[in-house]
């Protein structure tokens, strides 16, 4: 699969066992760099060494963040920043992220802006990062005000995807992953729906995970090569996150997943959308069914409206006094609706 845009194009590798070419993958793409690989502490120690001794062409230095979200901060793009340069990397070195969502944004945030940006690659570990962060060139580290407030658009120069890093994920990252996986469907391809109609649970979307990602990377593949910028239909792709983010962040990042927070935020916005006539009767209640089939959360308490209401001010896809927000107008189809900044409390009211 390529990821085709104006200013550059790149190919995403889904493979399994793919990390056994990672070598083969790199000299392809670049000679005579330096080379950081950028993990965290959980990551690192399970795929780190194999892929080292096969990058046998070049200087690599690695360097682990802490896992967790609390690592994705701009007092650890700055650590990372002084290591690159007692390291002596300049503008012709690269970065690896190697890890989930956290170090792929993270990693790719730093090398976006050291010396006004270095070329990087993604190896997505977790099912969250091959499904979504880890394609279309999104960068962010948060602020205290907001989830992914400060960041950049840097595309990658490949992406390598190998499923059989699931194998090694709690199930909680799982999850979490299969919730963006079912807003894809949920947006842009009820065909991709029906299928995790059909798997019988967690286990058997694992065994099918090739097919899976590929199909949810179609659906992000279509949005980024449309609107590379976010300014139109790519932001289809926040279905569930407004309400998300603002769970995460009210919470306490790191306190509840990213896919869960996504999870609840599915629920919560539809069920307003459907007593307002904005979306059908009914579309809830699948994905309530579809969250509990892959063990995910449709309500999070405690609720607070008007904490989630002002960290949605902060939002980035805030315009000045007017949100757009994404509804459904069936399984399969999604629309953006600008409202006024006043209106999304109605969708904060939980258990309408």
């Amino acid at each position: 699969m390529d990821i085709v845009l104006p200013g550059k194009s790149y190919e995403i590798i889904i493979k399994r066992y793919a990390l056994d070419s990672v070598g083969e993958w790199i000299d392809s793409l670049w000679q005579n760099k330096k080379i950081a690989i950028i993990s965290d502490e959980n990551v690192f120690p399970i795929y780190g060494e194999n892929i080292q001794q096969q990058l046998t062409n070049y200087e690599v230095c690695h360097y682990s963040v802490p896992a967790g979200e609390s690592s994705k901060s701009l007092e650890m793009a700055n650590a990372i920043y002084d290591f690159l340069a007692d390291n002596q990397f300049t503008r012709s070195d690269a970065i690896i992220a190697l890890g989930g969502g956290v170090v792929g944004d993270l990693a790719s945030f730093v090398a976006s802006t050291y010396m006004r940006g270095i070329a990087f690659v993604q190896i997505p570990t977790s099912l969250l990062a091959q499904v979504d962060s880890s394609i279309g060139g999104k960068t962010a580290v948060n602020s205290s005000k907001a989830k992914n407030m400060i960041g950049t658009f840097a595309q990658p120069d490949g992406v390598l995807i190998d499923p059989e890093t699931l194998n090694s994920l709690p199930e909680l990252r799982v999850r979490e992953g299969i919730a963006e996986i079912i807003k894809c469907g949920a947006i842009s391809d009820a065909s991709l729906w029906h299928d995790l109609e059909k798997l019988t649970g967690i286990q058997d979307l694992l065994d099918h995970s090739e097919a899976i990602i590929q199909k949810a990377l179609q659906v992000k593949k279509t949005v980024v090569e449309e609107d590379e910028f976010d300014n139109g239909s790519r932001l289809l792709l926040n279905f569930g996150h407004t309400i998300g983010h603002a769970i995460e962040n009210t919470a306490g990042y790191g306190e509840i997943s990213h896919g869960e927070a996504v999870a609840i935020g599915m629920v919560t916005i539809s069920r307003t959308a459907e007593e307002k006539g904005l979306s059908p009767i009914g579309t809830t209640e699948k994905i309530i069914a579809m969250n509990q089939k892959y063990q995910l959360p449709s309500r999070y308490q405690p609720w607070e409206a008007e904490k989630f209401y002002a960290a949605i001010t902060h939002d980035k896809k805030a315009r000045g006094d007017s949100l757009n927000i994404i509804l459904l107008k069936e399984i399969g189809q999604a629309y953006i609706k600008k409202i006024n900044m006043t209106e999304i409390k109605d969708f904060l009211i939980e258990g309408k």
